[in-house]
């Protein structure tokens, strides 16, 4: 596969889909696995990542200590973050029917979009991310509706917003 420059929502997906797949005893096989897939990343960036998907070390049954996708409330956690961003990233909120364009600072599109996959909100079927802009699609106009009012409430606080938690 040929190595190219992945995106952080796209290598922290990758990583998520490792780490539930296999077991890595170490960083360096981690590192291994996502060359594998045609990610390169250094030992910082992935420490760093592994604590943003809030990644855990456990001991396997035979002992060893392997990493391990987040347990729990990890979505918790990403609605957290969610609308921390929110309130530090969010120029403009719009929507027309199911779709929400969101614009953000230049280059922090793909790092707000990845959030609000991590936060696994409802009503949302996916998104996609471009420099500044990132294309949320609900599943109908009234979840548009709640998500846009929801995102706006976590711009205004910087906190979860009520209708999600």
């Amino acid at each position: 596969m040929h190595m190219s420059e992945v995106s952080r929502a796209g290598r922290h997906a990758t990583l998520r889909r490792l780490l539930v797949e296999a077991r890595f005893a170490s960083q360096a096989e981690l590192i291994e696995a996502l060359a594998g897939e045609g990610i390169t990343v250094s030992q910082p960036t992935l420490s760093k990542d592994l604590l943003e998907l809030g990644a855990v070390r456990e001991r396997s049954a035979d002992g060893v200590l392997v990493y391990a996708a987040p347990q729990g409330d990890a979505g918790g956690a990403a609605l957290d973050k969610l609308a921390r961003l929110c309130s530090e990233l969010l120029q403009s909120i719009r929507h027309a029917g199911t779709q929400i364009l969101v614009r953000t600072p230049p280059g922090a599109a793909q790092y707000f979009a990845s959030y609000l996959d991590l936060a696994s909100l409802r009503g949302v079927l996916g998104t996609i991310a471009g420099d500044d802009t990132v294309l949320v699609i609900a599943i109908d106009e009234q979840s548009a509706e709640s998500l846009v009012g929801a995102i706006s409430e976590m711009t205004k606080t910087g906190r979860p917003a009520k209708e999600l938690s």
